[in-house]
């Protein structure tokens, strides 16, 4: 898990560098406007954010949650090139990032004549064993 909080935190300062919308020009100076870190703690949790003036922001909180497992929660807010603001918030644990925000795909929704066939199979598990080959000896 150590390798995910890693790569979350390089993905954080990479999102930090990236300024939407503008062209960067060499010498620019982006300032922080708020910036907090605590931990690592003894307990193994920890936590931190940061806000720029150019509207990113980011925050997470980490904590162990067995022995070798640790779940980290966060978000992060930008303007898109399009002017649109995203916001994603998120989850890492052992089953994965899980993350959320309006600005995601979503798929598409299951076609009536699927959920009716899914019904049916779910109704009827009796037709599916008397297809299921059998072993003899």
């Amino acid at each position: 898990m150590i390798p995910l909080i890693l790569v979350l935190t390089i993905a954080g300062c990479a999102l930090g560098q990236y300024r939407p919308g503008a062209v960067a020009s060499p010498g620019q100076v982006i300032r922080i406007i708020s910036q907090t870190q605590d931990g690592p703690n003894p307990d193994g949790s920890y936590s931190w954010s940061y806000e720029a003036e150019n509207g990113i922001s980011a925050r997470e909180q980490g904590r162990p949650k067995a022995a070798d497992l640790l779940e980290a929660a966060g978000d992060y807010k930008y303007t898109a090139p399009d002017g649109s603001n995203i916001v994603l918030t998120y989850v890492a644990n052992e089953l994965g990032f899980q993350p959320q925000g309006a600005h995601l795909p979503t798929p598409p929704p299951i076609p009536e004549a699927i959920l009716r066939s899914l019904e049916y199979n779910a109704a009827h598990p009796e037709e599916d064993q008397e297809r299921t080959p059998q072993r003899i000896g």
